[in-house]
C-alpha cells in the first residue's frame, strides 16, 4: 500500500521558494499537478523565499570571513575580495567565449567565401563512393542554410556576451535601490 505524501513537509518546502513544483515532486513522490492543485486550492504561497535567501547570503557573507570577532570593516574587506576575484574570473570567461565566437565567425567567413571551392573539392573526394550519404553531409556542412545558422547562433551567443561583459566591468548604470526580484523582474523583460 503506497504511503500518503507528507504534505506538511511539501508545503515547508513550497513556501520556501527554492525549489520548482517538479522538483518537490520528485523529492517527495508526488505529481507537480498534485501539488500546484494543494497550493491553489490551500493558498500556499512562496512567501519565505525572500528570507531564505537573505539567511543565504549572510552565510556566505560569514563562511568568507574567519574571525568570528572580525569587524565591520574586516567583514567588507574579506567579502569584496571575494567579490573581486569572482569578477576577475568572469571577466576572463567572458573574454574567452568573446574570442572565441570571434574565431568561428572568422572561420564561417572564410568557408562561406570558399562555397564553390569546398563543393568542388568534396565532390572529388566523393567521386568513387558506392554511397551519396557521405556527399550529402559534406554538402550540407558548407550549405547557406547551414552558414546561416551558425550566424544566427553565433548573433545569439554575443547577445548574451556583451551585457555579460558591460555588467563585469560596471558599464551601465544600476539603480542602487533595485532589489533582488527587481532586478532579476528587468532583466527577464528583456528577453
Amino acid at each position: 500500500m503506497a504511503t500518503e505524501p507528507d504534505w506538511e513537509q511539501i508545503k515547508k518546502e513550497y513556501r520556501a521558494g527554492q525549489l520548482s513544483n517538479v522538483m518537490l515532486g520528485k523529492k517527495f513522490g508526488v505529481s507537480e499537478s498534485a501539488i500546484r492543485k494543494r497550493a491553489k486550492k490551500e493558498g500556499w504561497q512562496k512567501d519565505l523565499a525572500s528570507d531564505v535567501r537573505k539567511r543565504v547570503r549572510e552565510k556566505l557573507v560569514r563562511d568568507e570571513v574567519r574571525d568570528p570577532n572580525a569587524n565591520d570593516d574586516e567583514v567588507v574587506d574579506s567579502v569584496a575580495a571575494t567579490g573581486v576575484s569572482v569578477v576577475r574570473a568572469h571577466r576572463a570567461d567572458i573574454r574567452a567565449a568573446s574570442r572565441m565566437a570571434e574565431m568561428l565567425m572568422a572561420q564561417l567567413l572564410d568557408a562561406a567565401s570558399r562555397r564553390e571551392e569546398l563543393e568542388e573539392a568534396i565532390h572529388e573526394e566523393t567521386k568513387d563512393d558506392e554511397s551519396t550519404r557521405r556527399r550529402t553531409s559534406m554538402l550540407k556542412a558548407v550549405s547557406l542554410p547551414t552558414h546561416a545558422g551558425v550566424v544566427r547562433d553565433l548573433s545569439a551567443a554575443m547577445k548574451n556576451l556583451i551585457p555579460l561583459e558591460r555588467q563585469a566591468y560596471n558599464l551601465d548604470e544600476t539603480n542602487a535601490e533595485e532589489t533582488y526580484e527587481e532586478r532579476l523582474k528587468r532583466l527577464m523583460s528583456k528577453e
